[in-house]
């Protein structure tokens, strides 16, 4: 299968970087192709302009960048999308790429108020950070309200499969080592858990 992995962090020796990498390598160990869009790194320009707005069409075709990362992502079986939760959302870069490439005609068409994804076919999963515990965002009505925006609205909406949202919470600079080891294994563990070697299929 080929794996279109998506990461949003703006520390290079960062844990979601370091989530990241992992769960890359383990693809490729299990066999599969995976190609990782570092957004920072590769400079993504975040920013929507006004003429983005309008539908891409042969005359209105879009931006170089965009046109390339929604090919990535037309090539791909499976899109992982990978960022911490700042102040309950994604970081302003993943927003921008959002809003960029899953744009009108080719993520979704809505018609009356009514979207239908066009994305469907592909597998999605979504990997997310967070300092507070789980348990905390659970009883204060957070995380729903990340299940249906993010989950949900965005990725559920375009039409992908999404196979499991993948949280690490209670993430914090000082992490100790054993810890962060056990986040590793978990990430490893979801590749292996979806993404079978092909001979094994």
């Amino acid at each position: 299968m080929k794996h279109l992995v998506v990461v949003a962090h703006p520390a290079e020796d960062s844990f979601t970087m370091g989530l990241t990498r992992a769960y890359a390598a383990e693809l490729e160990k299990l066999g599969h192709s995976q190609q990782t869009y570092d957004l920072y790194r590769m400079g993504f320009n975040p920013v929507l302009a006004a003429r983005e707005l309008a539908p891409a069409s042969a005359d209105h075709p879009p931006c170089s960048d965009v046109a390339q990362a929604q090919d990535d992502i037309r090539s791909a079986d499976v899109l992982t999308v990978i960022y911490p939760l700042w102040w309950m959302s994604m970081p302003a870069m993943m927003k921008g790429y959002i809003d960029r490439v899953f744009a009108r005609g080719f993520a979704y068409e809505s018609h009356n108020g009514l979207v239908r994804g066009l994305l469907s076919g592909k597998k999605a999963v979504l990997i997310t950070i967070s300092g507070a515990p789980l348990r905390i965002l659970i009883e204060s009505g957070n995380w729903k309200a990340v299940e249906i925006l993010q989950d949900t609205h965005i990725f559920r909406s375009a039409g992908f499969d999404l196979l499991e949202h993948l949280h690490f919470d209670e993430v914090a600079p000082d992490l100790p080592r054993s810890i962060a080891d056990q986040h590793m294994a978990r990430v490893r563990s979801c590749a292996a858990r979806h993404f079978p070697p092909p001979s094994a299929v």
